[in-house]
């Protein structure tokens, strides 16, 4: 009989029946492992009215009652974290390292969000006008929608559920419908650590239920993250129906080797950061540009590095890199390497005949890497989401420097070199959001905010960090005076304030 992935609303699976199924399969044997449910707008009402309904009750919770069941969450979820990350693995089919490594930086996450009483105290201002105070507010929306993608699907609803939930709001979580599973044990922890039914609530499916989200009234703010023209209709869609939206879109990341890099951790940098999650991460390094004499040698070196990778099943220990999620997405990718020998680029690696450690029905593609890439090709220009790699040269550092800055996309970037002068000049002038240093993958650790440029991301706010408390909530400011014995009469002057 196969498993049943259902809603999660109102403090409980749901119970009755969809009126239509999507198929979750194991991506690295190619058979479905579950059904789930799709919401329609029945189910999308009911979500949302059970949010709506929980959310005065849980503004007015302490914040000491809010915080000790997001200390409790975190207990559950450390003790746990391995079951959860071979979750991850069985749906997306990440190895078993790096959906652990996932599951980490979610944990740094929820240890933010435990700040709260210290994050949300606002300002105040004793005498600001002859007997009158004024202080600020942080004060919850209401029902926020987040809606997540398949890449992270643990790591990322909890960039948003726990900011959001600690800071007064109750949410509706919209995983990806690839791998649903993640959410739903998310769900069961927080219950379990004693949040109240209602406050989280999951809703399975496709664009009926974000769509639900976006046009639904009692929801006040939408976190989104995928690709860029799913953003711009999300931030377009959202804000059109009066909600604050943060989306974050699609990039295309480069990594710059200059001539003085150590060229050994720059090429183990490209191969970890450009094939780690088979390429499925919006932060993954899909371009290293090589600033001239170094192309040839640093080709080399990481075509001798990608020669030494495993792949296979990520339930094995030895395996480094998994498959892809789904067949199609598999299909979409393996394209672009006959497009990119069609544009000319020089195919060094070709993944589809790199040796599998697994079962012939997966979705697998091996590492890829093409030399000599132009700005004008398919693989350079458009974000592949898999474990393609592309080599451009560049005959200065600032030819690198506006290679990047022309690019649509803005999300993450890196540069490799022992010279301080250049670094510090790289950081100021790239037109990205987060920039490594000798660091391929610049995630911002759970205290920052993660977010980029251009058409990376749509609106104002970042994600998660101090960016992310100051979305979920908004600022009331208050002017009071208690008056004494001595108060004066009417008076119908402008009030000055001395």
């Amino acid at each position: 009989m196969t498993n049943r992935i259902s809603h999660w609303i109102d403090g409980k699976s749901w119970a009755g029946v969809a009126e239509r199924t999507g198929e979750v399969f194991d991506p690295a044997t190619g058979e479905v492992r579950a059904l789930v449910d799709f919401a329609g707008d029945g189910q999308v009402a009911e979500a949302v009215n059970a949010a709506a309904a929980a959310f005065p009750g849980w503004r007015d919770t302490s914040l000491a009652a809010r915080t000790k069941i997001m200390f409790a969450f975190r207990e559950l979820l450390v003790a746990r974290k391995e079951e959860l990350a071979a979750i991850v693995t069985s749906e997306h089919g990440k190895v078993l390292s790096d959906a652990a490594g996932e599951v980490q930086r979610a944990i740094e996450n929820v240890e933010y969000a435990c700040g709260a009483p210290q994050l949300l105290k606002g300002g105040y201002s004793e005498n600001a006008s002859r007997g009158v105070d004024v202080y600020s507010l942080a004060q919850p929306l209401g029902v926020v929608g987040v809606i997540s993608p398949f890449n992270f699907p643990a790591m990322v609803p909890l960039w948003f559920v726990p900011n959001a939930i600690a800071c007064g709001n109750t949410v509706v979580l919209k995983p990806s419908e690839k791998d649903p599973s993640a959410a739903n044990f998310i769900a069961e922890l927080f219950a379990e650590a004693g949040l109240p039914s209602g406050v989280l609530n999951v809703l399975h499916g496709d664009k009926v239920a974000v769509d639900g989200l976006l046009k639904h009234p009692e929801v006040k703010a939408i976190s989104f993250v995928g690709s860029t023209p799913i953003a711009r209709y999300v931030y377009e869609t959202g804000t059109a129906a009066g909600k604050r939206v943060q989306a974050l879109g699609g990039a295309k990341n480069h990594m710059v080797v200059l001539p003085d890099a150590d060229l050994d951790l720059a090429a183990d940098a490209a191969v970890s950061a450009g094939f780690g999650s088979a390429g499925e991460r919006c932060m993954a390094v899909s371009v290293v540009v090589a600033v001239e004499p170094v192309g040839d040698e640093l080709v080399s070196k990481i075509t001798e590095r990608m020669g030494r990778l495993r792949v296979g099943d990520g339930r094995r220990p030895d395996s480094e890199m998994g498959p892809l999620v789904t067949a199609a997405h598999r299909e979409r990718v393996a394209s672009y390497l006959d497009a990119g020998v069609e544009a000319g680029a020089r195919l060094v690696v070709d993944g589809r005949e790199a040796g599998v450690d697994g079962d012939s029905g997966g979705f697998w593609l091996g590492p890829t890497l093409f030399d000599q890439v132009e700005p004008g090709m398919s693989i350079y220009t458009d974000e592949i989401f898999g474990p393609v790699l592309c080599v451009a040269r560049a005959h200065s550092y600032d030819a690198a420097l506006a290679l990047i800055n022309a690019n649509p996309y803005g999300n993450g970037t890196a540069i490799f070199t022992n010279d301080g002068g250049a670094s510090r000049r790289f950081q100021n002038e790239v037109e990205v959001g987060m920039v490594g240093v000798n660091v391929p993958i610049p995630v911002p650790v759970g205290y920052y905010s993660f977010g980029g440029w251009k058409n990376s991301l749509f609106g104002d706010s970042h994600a998660y960090g101090p960016e992310g408390f100051h979305f979920f909530t908004r600022t009331k400011v208050v002017t009071s005076r208690w008056l004494d014995p001595s108060h004066g009469g009417v008076n119908l002057g402008f009030p000055r304030n001395v």
